[in-house]
């Protein structure tokens, strides 16, 4: 760690040298910058570097490393973990880098490394293009993609990394670099599920799909239905197209009901006729359009924690597991338990990436949210039973994106013990000090 008269002066020439805005502890708008979703964690970084640009970035990582500073990233900053404003790291802030460009005669976009889904989505649906990935507004494309995570229309276009073109990225040594297929295949390759290890990515293009038409609804059942609920969604997804895809998500806003959820790329009509096995049970109410996807994206400032177990199948002994666990949430309000279909384009997509729980048909994810810390212990408990619940049938594999820091094991879980070795290598070349650290952490070999 530098001397505090040089770590002083370093900060100066930073806050005079950035385009973008600078926050050390002190500094108003210091609380409000470091705020992530998660009001468990707290985490007070010594510097908050708010990019404007990757010349910006460039002189953020220049600052850190003449500090022998940790450096984490933040680009929507909706991780479990709140890691990316880490205690005592610089963090690099790209949120200002949001900007989205489409190309539609090359069915392209460009997505700053900051960029939340939703700006995303606004810049596409008016050339009737989507890119395969979560309605949940505010969580960060770069996070999303680099980390293999899964979305609403994986079944049929393939994950979102798996539709990654290129990444515009800093490295540990302040230098640009640019990887796809034919410049830096290796480092192109270890993106593909391996996130933040490897550099900051400033902007990634991203392959569209034509999508002119998306249907949803949400169907509202009596919790003693349940069980029924989940064998009927099972059934749509195991005989339909790929092109359907949804969740069953249990509890509903305050209230004990389950929320089947079917996606369709494609029409209303056609949509109905696949949901016609939970439009036969009894249910409460019917959601369509974007009603229908609002229970899948909350509001930040509550306590929250999550995580993610992917099974091998759904027999109907884990389908009572699951349902006797969305039963038992332990705080209404927020927590709720959910079932969502892999398989599709997921299973068929490039099997060399680093995305191990690629042939897994089903995920259990398991949100607990609340806001009394009296009740912390509750909700943690409740989020490891129920990944308890589904182990007997697990994989062994585990999406990334849908976990905080569960250790090396789960790292590698999410990786694939076969590609490791290899990231390592990578990790080696781009930053053999593990400067970023601050993630599900690729050691240097």
């Amino acid at each position: 760690m530098a001397s505090l008269s040089k770590a002083g002066a370093a900060l100066g020439a930073l806050r005079e040298e950035l385009v973008g805005a600078v926050f050390a502890p002190g500094d108003p708008g210091y609380d409000e910058a470091r705020a992530v979703f998660s009001a468990l964690v707290d985490p007070r970084p010594a510097v908050i570097a708010q990019c404007a640009d990757e010349a910006d970035v460039v002189r953020a990582v220049r600052f850190a490393r003449e500090l022998d500073l940790r450096i984490a990233v933040r680009g929507g900053g909706h991780g479990l973990a709140g890691a990316a404003p880490t205690a005592g790291a610089l963090v690099v802030d790209l949120r200002r880098m949001h900007e989205v460009t489409v190309d539609p005669a090359a069915e392209a976009a460009r997505v700053g490394g900051g960029a939340t889904m939703g700006r995303l989505e606004r810049a596409t649906r008016p050339h009737g293009l989507a890119v395969t990935g979560l309605p949940a507004s505010a969580v960060g494309v770069a996070g999303f993609v680099l980390g293999g995570g899964t979305g609403l229309l994986d079944r049929a276009f393939g994950l979102a990394v798996d539709n990654l073109i290129g990444v515009e990225l800093v490295t540990a040594d302040a230098e640009r670099v640019h990887a796809n297929p034919d410049e830096n295949p290796e480092l192109f390759w270890a993106l593909h599920g391996g996130g933040g290890n490897f550099g900051i990515a400033t902007a990634l293009t991203l392959e569209l799909h034509e999508l002119p038409e998306f249907s949803a609804t949400l169907l509202l059942h009596l919790p003693e239905f349940g069980r029924e609920v989940v064998r009927a969604f099972r059934e749509i997804i195991e005989s339909g197209p790929d092109r359907v895809s949804g969740a069953v998500i249990c509890p509903t806003e305050d209230r004990p009901q389950y929320g089947a959820l079917l996606t369709y790329a494609g029409g209303r009509a056609e949509l109905r006729k696949l949901a016609e096995p939970l439009l036969a049970l009894p249910h409460e109410a019917e959601l369509t359009g974007a009603e229908a996807l609002r229970p899948l994206d909350c509001p930040p400032g509550l306590r929250a924690h999550w995580s993610a177990e992917c099974p091998t199948g759904l027999p109907d002994a884990l389908v009572e597991a699951f349902c006797a666990r969305a039963q038992a949430v332990p705080v209404p309000g927020g927590s709720r338990h959910t079932l969502r279909p892999l398989g599709g384009a997921v299973a068929t997509g490039p099997a060399q990436y680093p995305v191990a729980y690629r042939n897994a048909p089903w995920l259990v994810h398991p949100f607990a949210r609340w806001a009394d810390p009296a009740d912390d212990e509750r909700a943690l408990a409740w989020v490891r039973d129920a990944r308890a619940d589904v182990r007997p049938w697990g994989t062994g594999a585990v999406c990334l994106g849908l976990v905080g820091d569960e250790g090396p094991e789960r790292v590698t879980a999410g990786l694939g013990a076969g590609n490791l070795l290899r990231l390592e290598k990578v990790k080696r070349t781009y930053d053999p000090d593990n400067v970023f650290r601050c993630n599900h952490n690729i050691r240097p070999v």
